[in-house]
Protein backbone atom coordinates (compact mmCIF):
# COMPACT_ATOMS: atom_id res chain seq x y z
CA UNK A 1 0.00 0.00 0.00
CA UNK A 2 3.08 2.25 0.51
CA UNK A 3 4.63 1.91 -2.71
CA UNK A 4 1.26 2.38 -4.59
CA UNK A 5 0.75 5.95 -2.37
CA UNK A 6 3.84 6.64 -3.87
CA UNK A 7 3.38 6.43 -7.12
CA UNK A 8 0.25 8.24 -6.89
CA UNK A 9 1.96 11.14 -5.32
CA UNK A 10 4.31 11.02 -7.83
CA UNK A 11 2.51 11.16 -10.89
CA UNK A 12 0.64 13.83 -8.93
CA UNK A 13 3.96 15.66 -9.12
CA UNK A 14 4.23 14.79 -12.66
CA UNK A 15 1.02 16.09 -13.76
CA UNK A 16 1.09 19.44 -11.22
CA UNK A 17 5.09 20.24 -12.66
CA UNK A 18 4.21 20.06 -16.15
CA UNK A 19 0.85 22.39 -15.87
CA UNK A 20 2.72 24.49 -13.46
CA UNK A 21 5.84 24.75 -16.27
CA UNK A 22 3.17 25.22 -19.18
CA UNK A 23 1.30 27.65 -17.45
CA UNK A 24 4.73 29.84 -16.60
CA UNK A 25 6.35 29.46 -19.96
CA UNK A 26 3.97 28.43 -22.36
CA UNK A 27 1.25 29.86 -24.65
CA UNK A 28 -1.94 30.11 -24.93
CA UNK A 29 -2.68 26.35 -26.14
CA UNK A 30 -0.05 25.14 -23.34
CA UNK A 31 -2.00 26.89 -21.09
CA UNK A 32 -5.35 25.82 -21.69
CA UNK A 33 -4.18 22.03 -22.16
CA UNK A 34 -2.68 22.14 -18.89
CA UNK A 35 -5.79 23.36 -17.73
CA UNK A 36 -7.42 20.43 -18.88
CA UNK A 37 -5.12 18.15 -18.02
CA UNK A 38 -5.53 19.39 -14.27
CA UNK A 39 -9.59 19.20 -14.93
CA UNK A 40 -9.39 15.60 -16.35
CA UNK A 41 -7.11 14.20 -13.51
CA UNK A 42 -9.08 15.57 -11.15
CA UNK A 43 -12.17 13.58 -12.28
CA UNK A 44 -10.08 10.60 -12.66
CA UNK A 45 -8.76 10.86 -9.07
CA UNK A 46 -12.40 11.23 -7.75
CA UNK A 47 -13.96 8.52 -9.97
CA UNK A 48 -11.50 5.91 -8.53
CA UNK A 49 -13.16 7.02 -4.80
CA UNK A 50 -16.53 5.43 -6.18
CA UNK A 51 -17.73 2.13 -5.10
CA UNK A 52 -19.52 0.79 -7.77
CA UNK A 53 -16.98 -0.43 -10.02
CA UNK A 54 -18.97 -0.93 -13.32
CA UNK A 55 -20.17 2.62 -12.94
CA UNK A 56 -16.52 3.33 -12.05
CA UNK A 57 -15.26 1.80 -15.35
CA UNK A 58 -17.44 3.26 -17.21
CA UNK A 59 -16.82 6.63 -15.81
CA UNK A 60 -13.36 6.57 -17.11
CA UNK A 61 -14.37 6.19 -20.39
CA UNK A 62 -16.70 9.41 -20.75
CA UNK A 63 -13.67 11.11 -19.23
CA UNK A 64 -10.92 9.71 -21.22
CA UNK A 65 -13.84 10.61 -24.45
CA UNK A 66 -13.92 14.36 -22.77
CA UNK A 67 -10.12 14.37 -22.88
CA UNK A 68 -10.12 13.59 -26.38
CA UNK A 69 -12.80 16.11 -27.62
CA UNK A 70 -11.43 18.51 -25.82
CA UNK A 71 -7.54 18.28 -26.93
CA UNK A 72 -9.12 17.67 -30.58
CA UNK A 73 -10.29 21.14 -30.12
CA UNK A 74 -7.46 22.56 -29.22
CA UNK A 75 -5.92 21.04 -31.74
CA UNK A 76 -8.28 22.51 -34.45
CA UNK A 77 -7.69 25.09 -32.76
CA UNK A 78 -4.16 26.14 -32.02
CA UNK A 79 -2.95 23.60 -34.37
CA UNK A 80 0.49 22.55 -33.75
CA UNK A 81 2.22 19.24 -33.88
CA UNK A 82 2.53 18.39 -30.69
CA UNK A 83 -1.15 18.83 -29.90
CA UNK A 84 -2.10 16.46 -32.78
CA UNK A 85 0.32 13.61 -30.73
CA UNK A 86 -1.59 13.99 -27.75
CA UNK A 87 -4.74 13.72 -29.60
CA UNK A 88 -3.65 10.52 -31.14
CA UNK A 89 -2.63 9.13 -27.63
CA UNK A 90 -5.32 10.34 -26.22
CA UNK A 91 -7.62 8.18 -28.63
CA UNK A 92 -5.26 5.29 -28.21
CA UNK A 93 -5.96 5.77 -24.23
CA UNK A 94 -9.74 5.73 -24.94
CA UNK A 95 -9.64 2.77 -27.25
CA UNK A 96 -7.61 1.15 -24.36
CA UNK A 97 -10.68 1.46 -21.93
CA UNK A 98 -13.04 0.45 -24.56
CA UNK A 99 -11.50 -2.58 -24.93
CA UNK A 100 -11.41 -3.36 -21.55
CA UNK A 101 -14.93 -2.02 -20.67
CA UNK A 102 -16.30 -4.25 -23.99
CA UNK A 103 -14.52 -7.27 -23.25
CA UNK A 104 -15.28 -7.07 -19.45
CA UNK A 105 -11.92 -8.11 -18.58
CA UNK A 106 -10.53 -6.71 -15.07
CA UNK A 107 -7.71 -4.05 -14.83
CA UNK A 108 -4.94 -6.26 -14.81
CA UNK A 109 -0.47 -5.03 -15.22
CA UNK A 110 -0.95 -4.53 -19.00
CA UNK A 111 -3.81 -2.07 -18.31
CA UNK A 112 -1.73 -0.21 -15.54
CA UNK A 113 1.47 0.05 -17.75
CA UNK A 114 -0.26 1.20 -21.00
CA UNK A 115 -2.65 3.53 -19.14
CA UNK A 116 0.27 4.96 -17.22
CA UNK A 117 2.67 5.10 -20.36
CA UNK A 118 0.40 6.57 -22.81
CA UNK A 119 -0.73 9.47 -19.85
CA UNK A 120 3.27 9.98 -19.21
CA UNK A 121 3.25 10.40 -23.04
CA UNK A 122 0.59 13.14 -22.95
CA UNK A 123 2.17 15.22 -20.94
CA UNK A 124 5.73 14.92 -22.54
CA UNK A 125 3.64 16.14 -25.42
CA UNK A 126 2.59 19.01 -23.04
CA UNK A 127 5.90 19.62 -21.91
CA UNK A 128 7.52 19.75 -25.27
CA UNK A 129 4.74 22.18 -26.43
CA UNK A 130 5.84 24.86 -23.73
CA UNK A 131 9.33 24.44 -23.98
CA UNK A 132 8.71 25.31 -27.96
CA UNK A 133 6.82 27.96 -27.28
CA UNK A 134 9.17 29.62 -24.82
CA UNK A 135 11.92 29.37 -27.44
CA UNK A 136 9.66 30.88 -29.37
CA UNK A 137 9.02 34.07 -27.68
CA UNK A 138 12.32 34.20 -26.46
CA UNK A 139 13.86 34.12 -29.71
CA UNK A 140 10.94 37.00 -30.76
CA UNK A 141 11.98 39.44 -28.18
CA UNK A 142 15.48 38.92 -28.90
CA UNK A 143 14.86 40.38 -32.48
Amino acid sequence: MHAQFLLVFMGWLLILGACVLAWRLGGQAERQVAVLVLTMSLAITLIAMLPNREFQRLSYLLVDGLFGAGLMILAVRHTVAWLGIAVLLQAVQFALHAYYLVAAKAYDDLYALANNLISLGVLICLLVGTLLAWRRRRRAQAK
